[in-house]
């Protein structure tokens, strides 16, 4: 999965993305609150790393957190996600990274939903781009269509 996905230079990202995508990815800013493309989306699909398409979380591990940003309860393996600890603004927090590109993406918090282990992955919108179910094979994402699906049929029968 590695080889897949590679790391792009400063340079070649500041072409490919949007100031605020770039703000957050590489200074590692932070986007408005509840005004944001993923906030309240809840389509079916992966999100991916916006600046190398690394899969990163399932939609079926989104929830409403009712922080302002996308939540979810965990990233789809560990592996692709690095932690670190985060002293800026006063307090502590665990900042969330990619882990090819390096890419910041938000912070996770212990306030999740206790029912799916209880962390509440806070990811910013610009840091993302989602795949919808019926573009993943197309896409190259195919391996995770199984957990989207599965998941999905999950959820229609509550």
């Amino acid at each position: 999965m590695d080889k897949k996905y590679t790391k792009k230079s400063m340079e070649e990202l500041k072409e490919q993305l949007t100031k605020e995508q770039y703000r957050v990815t590489a200074e590692s800013a932070t986007e408005k609150p509840f005004n944001n493309k993923y906030d309240s989306f809840y389509e079916k699909g992966i999100y991916v790393d916006i600046t190398t398409g690394e899969p990163l979380f399932l939609s079926s591990n989104k929830f409403n957190s009712g922080c302002g940003w996308p939540a979810f309860s965990k990233p789809i393996t560990k592996k692709v996600v690095k932690e670190k600890i985060d002293a800026s603004h006063g307090t502590v927090r665990t900042e969330v990274r990619s882990n090819i590109g390096d890419a910041h993406l938000g912070h996770v918090f212990s306030d999740g939903p206790k029912e799916t282990g209880g962390l509440r992955y806070c990811i910013n919108s610009a840091s993302l781009k989602f795949i919808p179910i019926d573009k993943m094979k197309e896409l190259g994402y195919e391996e995770y269509l199984d957990q989207v699906t599965l998941e999905y049929n999950f959820s229609r029968q509550r």
